[in-house]
């Protein structure tokens, strides 16, 4: 039931000719000082729409957003919202802001009764308002419970109720999913989904270009400027470039040799990147490309599958910023001539940097871990991947000995008591979820200090010093206060900062939260070259496309390590089919079959469905006749491969319902 390629250009369901531009944007700049953050951007936004402003850190998406809400007035330019200047279309225009706008010393309802007091929403009013968002979100069992003690979808979900308590016209979100956990990301983006079919009109920007993908129209931006806008369809069509997924039995091997004929420009291949236990590889023609890439392979007796899937919106987004020359440079740690020293009691644990064995944690009568079972090698870059709660954090912490397990055993370095002793803790790097560095440090003074702490000889703290500054473009600007970097500046400085001793085990918690695509994929390159030179790496991550980098993973819920595996072999193992269906009025097709299938395997992506069908010959004619009685006939249907996300929402959603 799979159909060609050739058969995959879906039309958008969403008309722009045919609706009312809400906002108008016309030559708009924006200056500080001798700085221009917006440089004459042209765009517009009409009603209904989901329109995604994507780019990398410092492009200028949050000035935009700024002048949109009405919060600053443009240097230069015409804007318009709802016909009127920002200014005045204050009251009809919601903005939720990078930082979380709530007041977490109050309850749920506290802070919507304290916006809709400021936003002079009657009472009766208020209590109608109040019960279809807390409904749509999920929240309503919630109301008495207090900002600070939700969990971060949960908050974000609040802070969208706190901008719809007005019932504004328009809607501005800038990184509105940064830091939640693919579950809620995906509920969140059904709901704006839910707030574009009645009208409201939606201006995102977000660094996960897989949610970007749910938007109708995206604009790129670079450096202040639009660089393009359209539909997903249009850019990649316009990208020119096809998308090969290569799988080898010696991915280090296949990647240097595919990277040797690209820089031959003997072939079309235009980029390369691994991921975890495969290759990306975008070239000009499939067909052609393909057969020289098994030629060339098939020379050092590698064994090779290759599968042609679609280009994503990564791919075109990191191809545009590569053409502007702002693909960040891979610069090799300066290693020591010192060998690891693995000591261990055990000689057949030799290679086993990491272990846990019926770890357990219990704060009060919560228990936060329940009999977690891993084991991590040198070499090895293991992703623990979980919703927010599920226990991913406290478990690191036990794992690297700043917090003592209730129960159960941590092997660390070969270490299996006395964890926190100054022989283990030179050996490991550690990021936290937070930021480590001190914010009224200069990025210099910071770097100096984790020298000291970690006991980088002397001799070499320049050396690394200045690699870090290199690695995150901040040559010439390491006396600048580090609070005034952006956070994805900040994220790749105490990245810096936890490498610079050339740790045997790095401790990664959400590194890579809100940074943009290329400086993400910088990260991993520096991750993959730490691994490949021995160290083994522990990561979390909510962005499941960059846990593809992993070699291994395991799946948390509720505490316990419910599915561990290559991603390949976790895709591989889920039960039923993912079908991808196109259709008209995909949101009121979508809320119909929530009715007759768990909502969980329903999932809305711009103009097409996602379904999750236990059976597909019992259940597809099953959902054709109850679309059809509906008037919502199919207009193109597909089989795909589980996708990370699918399979982690999947997982999570059954270990839940057992």
């Amino acid at each position: 039931m799979s159909l060609t390629l050739s058969e995959q250009n879906f039309s958008p369901a969403f008309s722009p000719s045919s609706s009312t531009a809400v906002i108008q944007v016309q030559g708009l700049h924006k200056r500080y000082g001798r700085l221009a953050a917006v440089r004459g951007i042209d765009f517009e936004v009409y009603a209904g729409e989901i329109f995604g402003l994507i780019g990398p850190d410092g492009a200028g998406k949050t000035t935009t957003f700024q002048i949109l809400a009405g919060v600053m007035e443009a240097t230069m330019g015409n804007v318009q919202v709802l016909n009127r200047s920002p200014r005045n279309a204050r009251l009809e225009t919601g903005y939720l802001t990078q930082q979380f706008s709530l007041y977490l010393d109050l309850s749920i309802d506290e802070n919507l009764r304290y916006v809709a007091g400021l936003r002079q929403v009657p009472d009766r009013v208020f209590q109608e308002r109040r019960a279809k968002y807390l409904k749509l979100m999920n929240l309503e069992r919630f109301g008495n419970r207090l900002a600070g003690q939700l969990s971060g979808g949960m908050k974000q979900k609040l802070a969208l109720c706190c901008a719809l308590v007005s019932q504004p016209q328009v809607l501005l979100l800038d990184e509105p999913t940064t830091g939640v956990d693919p579950v809620s990301r995906r509920e969140f983006w059904d709901v704006l989904a839910a707030l574009s079919k009645e009208g409201v009109t939606i201006v995102v920007a977000t660094p996960y270009l897989d949610e970007a993908e749910r938007c109708h129209r995206i604009a790129l931006m670079y450096e202040g400027q639009i660089q393009q806008t359209g539909t997903l369809a249009e850019l990649r069509a316009n990208l020119g470039l096809q998308r090969l997924e290569v799988r080898s039995n010696d991915i280090t091997l296949t990647e240097q040799t595919l990277l040797d004929i690209a820089s031959s420009n003997t072939t079309g291949i235009q980029d390369v990147q691994t991921f975890g236990d495969r290759l990306d590889v975008l070239v000009k023609n499939a067909q052609t490309d393909k057969a020289q890439i098994q030629s060339a392979l098939r020379q050092h007796n590698l064994q090779i599958t290759i599968q042609q899937t679609e280009t994503t919106l990564e791919n075109v987004f990191v191809s545009r910023l590569r053409q502007q020359g702002s693909d960040p440079p891979f610069i090799p740690f300066p290693r020591s001539l010192r060998k690891h020293s693995r000591s261990s009691s055990n000689p057949q644990t030799s290679n086993l940097a990491i272990a846990a064995h019926n770890l357990k944690k219990t704060f009060g009568t919560f228990q936060s871990v329940k009999g977690v079972e891993l084991e991590i090698q040198y070499g090895e870059i293991y992703g623990l991947l979980g919703a927010n709660g599920a226990g991913k954090t406290t478990t690191i912490k036990m794992l690297c000995g700043l917090l003592s397990p209730t129960s159960g055993e941590v092997i660390l370095a070969g270490q299996r008591n006395n964890l926190r002793n100054p022989e283990v803790r030179r050996r490991i790097g550690y990021m936290s979820q937070k930021f480590t560095l001190y914010d009224d440090l200069s990025v210099v003074q910071n770097l100096e200090f984790y020298c000291g702490v970690y006991g980088v000889p002397t001799s070499q703290r320049r050396s690394r010093i200045d690699w870090v500054l290199a690695t995150c473009g901040l040559v010439g600007q390491e006396d600048m206060i580090t609070g005034r970097l952006p956070g994805g500046w900040k994220q790749r400085v105490a990245f810096g900062a936890s490498v610079m001793h050339e740790p045997e085990i790095l401790f990664l918690d959400e590194p890579t939260s809100g940074v943009d695509p290329l400086a993400r994929r910088q990260f991993w390159r520096l991750i993959e070259d730490f691994a490949r030179q021995g160290t083994a790496v522990l990561v979390t991550t909510h962005y499941l496309e960059e846990a593809e980098h992993c070699h291994r993973m395991g799946f948390m819920v509720a505490g316990e390590v419910v599915a561990q595996g290559s991603p390949s072999q976790i895709k591989a193992e889920q039960p039923g089919q993912l079908v991808e269906l196109v259709i008209d009025q995909a949101q009121t097709a979508s809320d119909l079959l929530k009715l007759h299938l768990e909502p969980w395997r329903v999932s809305l992506f711009g103009d097409r469905l996602h379904l999750v069908l236990n059976n597909l010959d019992q259940d597809l004619p099953r959902i054709r006749a109850l679309l059809q009685d509906a008037d919502l006939p199919i207009r193109r249907f597909r089989t795909i491969p589980f996708s990370l996300e699918d399979a982690f929402i999947g997982i999570v959603q059954r270990a839940i319902e057992r």
